[in-house]
């Protein structure tokens, strides 16, 4: 009797380890939309207001989620004290330390930091064509990420169930 409890129990926990992968590859997903959201809204003040890149940071902060809240607020303090770092810097700081939580792949990194690089060095017609063109970039890898993720979630949830099947063999 012991061993059938142990034998479920084993099953049921290598099971839930698959379902736990896939969903992690659903809310990396989502962060990707989020972030693609919060690109929108600061290309959207940007064209409205036509704010200084502190200020935007500062308008679009009080409309997000945790963690990128406290990254546009940390960027907009850093962008207004500018203690003679260049935007870049001060952008790809705060995003290192900000922004680890999401755990985002080396590409997206790349990407984000690649906005950081371009966007502090323009007027605001040509940061909002950056920002635009920043959007189709991140269409793109979305689209990449939903495709894989299907055979991803299904992937891990096969592996969950098939590695919890050995397991109970190899112990009966």
């Amino acid at each position: 009797m012991q061993k059938l409890i142990g034998c479920i129990l084993i099953f049921l926990a290598s099971m839930g380890t698959g379902f736990l992968y896939a969903a992690d590859y659903q809310k990396y997903l989502e962060n990707l939309i989020y972030l693609q959201q919060l690109i929108y809204m600061l290309k959207g003040e940007m064209e409205y207001t036509r704010a200084p890149l502190g200020e935007l940071f500062g308008r679009v902060s009080v409309r997000v989620q945790e963690p990128y809240h406290s990254w546009l607020n940390r960027l907009e303090h850093e962008v207004e004290a500018r203690r003679e770092a260049s935007f870049p810097e001060i952008w790809n700081q705060c995003m290192e330390e900000e922004l680890a939580v999401l755990h985002l792949r080396a590409e997206h990194i790349i990407i984000l930091k690649e906005l950081g690089n371009s966007l502090g060095q323009m007027d605001t017609r040509t940061g909002t064509g950056t920002l635009h063109l920043y959007m189709n970039r991140m269409n793109l890898e979305i689209e990449k990420t939903r495709e894989a993720l299907s055979s991803k979630k299904r992937l891990s949830s096969c592996m969950g169930i098939l590695g919890g099947l050995f397991l109970v063999i190899v112990l009966i």
